[in-house]
């Protein structure tokens, strides 16, 4: 049988770790925390500080992160994003059971100390020395509140999360001088609704309102006795104290919580035996996070606008300033997407094209005047099963599309543009042949091309002369290969840039006379956007896709504005709107006009095939349609 001394029993060992456990804690915070040498301590190493007086004073206290809601034009939600679950609520908010339960499991004389409890600080320091090991903290509800806003600092860092929650004397010196100063500038109030928002819940739930959505599907402010000390028992292992997975230890602890709040007056012991007799009732909700879970085909729209946020430098100066801002969220973002033409797109697009067909098809619709996106669906969903894919074939590549497609004839009408506003008459008739050479030399904005290569029309049928309506409405090879051999490469390229038209891999427009047959690869969003210029009398609008955005402030946040330009005079573009209302009256689009309204677009295909596009508008509204081969 072990040696006993004075003392109550307790071995030497046992004394000596009491008494420095007294020493060093309670001693400090007696005494300003103002501690020895760092050696004598080990303040030196890696992760902790070196003095109390080199701590800064001011606490950084990170925005926690929430959900982000994505809606559309008419304020109909599309979708919810967040790195982490949560969503923020005032106190008021918050079951007055919850309230009490987790004080009185977490920290029962919250209300009476101040940022460190002397009394709980030696009850544990004497069980621990007892025990010969760690078997209780000390920590306060403050102290917690303040370790969890290092770890929400740290985010997916691990280096960082290590560093906030090791177990050294110099990261609990840290602690504590900022407990004292949250407890002077927020007071207990606040604190336990900042604990209660910041604090993980398990399964994938940060903060009391997840967590009562997740387990109960039901708010924070509706929970009950039984309720609230089950997630109050969570807190301490979310692993361990999993309702969902085990049951009967999330039980176990409920029970303790219950009778924690009994001891401690909270509630009833017979409130507190009644509640814990009943089982749990849970009632889950499966989290819905992501572009993947949005309505009506919108994923790869939500997804254009989570690029168009991390892209555009109003949201942040730098790529990791604006990816650590979507991620915090909390915001409401208000997009330009009409449901109305969203669901119509989507549904176009399903019942011509099938997910599990070899081709593809995207489409995307875009306000002239405006550069509102009003609708972008594809046959590929957004997923990552079998015919599934996070690719949008509607946008460029640096907006998460990928290289584009060849457009084929619909590029005809930026070289018809392009020529009359160099003066050609729209009169001008060429001899078309059925097959011909490339002429050579071209002019282009560095100096000449030269070469040699054969072009010719779709069908045998098609020789001229033709002039360029004719030209237009059969979209006829040999007249718009004439014609770019007359006007230059330079202006037409020149062009295709005013009207926002370019390859989607970002690279500029070759400059070779083979661009007349569309051969640069574009998306259908850039397209449809090109187009939109002709319906809005020459002036092109760069695409957009956020309307406003509101902060967790509730303040507004600044957005960026599509710009417009004119790219060509309104003289040109009534014009060429004459040449592409000829392609749907009767020409290759007839099948595509409307016999109820003004419309007007172009058809193209490429060689073998690979794919076929149409774009065309109205005088509100154009869009871009490609069928092909996603694999090129």
């Amino acid at each position: 049988m072990g040696k006993k001394r004075d003392g109550g029993g307790l071995t030497a060992t046992q004394q000596a770790a009491k008494f420095l456990g007294v020493s060093v804690l309670a001693g400090a915070v007696l005494a300003g925390l103002a501690l020895p040498a760092a050696g004598a301590l080990g303040l030196a190493a890696k992760g902790t500080v070196e003095g109390f007086d080199d701590i800064p004073s001011n606490m950084k206290t990170p925005p926690l992160s929430q959900q982000t809601k994505i809606l559309d034009a008419n304020g109909g939600e599309i979708a919810k994003v967040y790195f982490r679950n949560r969503t923020v609520v005032d106190l008021k908010d918050i079951s007055p059971y919850m309230r009490k339960a987790i004080v009185a499991i977490e920290d029962s004389r919250f209300y009476q100390h101040g940022a460190v409890d002397m009394k709980g600080i030696l009850r544990a320091v004497n069980k621990n020395a007892q025990s010969g090991g760690v078997s209780q903290g000390a920590s306060t509800l403050t102290q917690q509140y303040v370790k969890n806003v290092f770890v929400e600092e740290a985010g997916n860092d691990q280096d960082k999360v290590a560093e906030a929650t090791q177990q050294t004397i110099g990261r609990k010196v840290r602690e504590l001088k900022y407990a004292i100063q949250v407890e002077k500038e927020l007071g207990k109030k606040k604190i336990l609704q900042n604990y209660l928002n910041i604090t993980f819940f398990g399964q994938q739930a940060y903060g009391v309102e997840a967590a009562a959505q997740r387990y109960f599907s039901k708010p924070a402010k509706d929970l009950n006795l039984q309720e609230s000390a089950l997630l109050a028992g969570i807190v301490q292992s979310p692993s361990r104290y999993d309702p969902v997975n085990d049951p009967e230890e999330a039980t176990k602890r409920r029970n303790t919580v219950l009778q924690r709040m009994a001891d401690v007056h909270d509630v009833t012991q017979a409130q507190a035996d009644a509640a814990a007799k009943k089982p749990i009732e849970l009632h889950v909700s499966t989290p819905r996070n992501g572009c993947i879970t949005a309505v009506d085909g919108a994923g790869f729209f939500c997804d254009y606008v989570r690029e168009a946020f991390l892209n555009d430098p109003v949201f942040g100066k730098t790529p990791k300033a604006r990816l650590a801002r979507w991620q915090r969220g909390g915001m409401t973002i208000r997009t330009t997407l009409d449901p109305q033409a969203q669901k119509s797109v989507q549904k176009s697009v399903s019942d011509h094209v099938y997910d599990s067909d070899p081709v593809a098809t995207a489409a995307a619709l875009v306000e002239p005047g405006t550069g509102k996106i009003r609708g972008m669906g594809q046959s590929r969903p957004y997923g990552f099963k079998g015919h599934q894919t996070q690719m949008n074939l509607s946008v460029d590549g640096d907006m998460g599309g990928g290289a584009g497609y060849q457009p084929g004839s619909t590029f005809k009408p930026v070289i018809a543009a392009a020529a009359l506003e160099q003066g050609v008459s729209p009169n001008k008739v060429y001899p078309s042949p059925y097959r011909m050479q490339y002429p050579s030399p071209v002019s282009t904005c560095k100096g000449m091309w030269n070469g040699s290569a054969p072009v010719e029309n779709e069908n045998r049928s098609e020789k001229g002369p033709y002039g360029m309506k004719e030209a237009t409405a059969k979209s006829v090879n040999t007249y718009f290969v004439s014609l770019i051999s007359d006007v230059g490469i330079c202006p037409v390229t020149k062009m295709a840039d005013k009207m926002g038209i370019k390859r989607a891999d970002g690279k500029d427009i070759d400059q070779v006379p083979s661009i007349t047959l569309g051969t640069q690869e574009m998306s259908p969003l850039t397209m449809a956007a090109g187009y939109a210029a002709f319906a809005n009398r020459g002036e092109y609008c760069t695409p957009v896709a956020i309307e406003s955005i509101t902060g967790p402030n509730g303040k507004a946040m600044k957005v960026p504005q599509t710009s417009c330009r004119r790219a060509m005079s309104e003289k040109t573009a009534d014009t060429i709107n004459t040449l592409l209302q000829g392609v749907v009256e009767d020409g290759t689009g007839k099948e595509a006009g409307l016999s109820n309204r003004p419309s007007a677009g172009k058809t193209g295909t490429t060689d073998g095939r690979y794919a076929a596009w149409f774009v065309g508008y109205t005088p509100n509204m154009a869009g871009a349609v490609w069928v092909g081969d996603p694999e090129h």
